[in-house]
């Protein structure tokens, strides 16, 4: 059985920089947006404003399989507890919580679909 060398060299950049963040699934690497330029185009949007816990995440859960893998979901939701519920959410469900970025009224939160 061959052995894999590592490399050295540090790794392409953070995700606040942006650069490129390598899945753990094996679909090769995704760009990652810097903070300040507009995240990757999402196939699907999931309009959970005005919904409350757990509602946004039971969108995403339903609807997740609509899109192909490697592929970005964003989440529209104003329920203070989706900053913590929804990046918790992918953790558990081995998804790529990819940013969360403000809006007027809310949060954008988007997810790339990792399986």
């Amino acid at each position: 059985m061959r052995r894999q060398q590592r490399s050295s060299q540090p790794s392409a950049g953070s995700g606040a920089r942006g650069g490129v963040r390598r899945s753990a699934f094996g679909i090769g690497p995704q760009p990652v947006p810097a903070a300040d330029q507009p995240g990757p185009a999402p196939t699907l949007v999931l309009d959970a404003l005005g919904k409350k816990c757990p509602i946004p995440i039971i969108m995403l859960a339903d609807r997740i399989g609509e899109v192909p893998v490697g592929q970005i979901i964003e989440v529209l939701a104003d329920d203070p507890a989706a900053k913590t519920d929804l990046p918790a959410w992918c953790a558990l469900k081995s998804q790529e919580f990819v940013r969360t970025a403000p809006l007027p009224a809310g949060w954008s939160f988007l997810v790339r679909r990792s399986y």
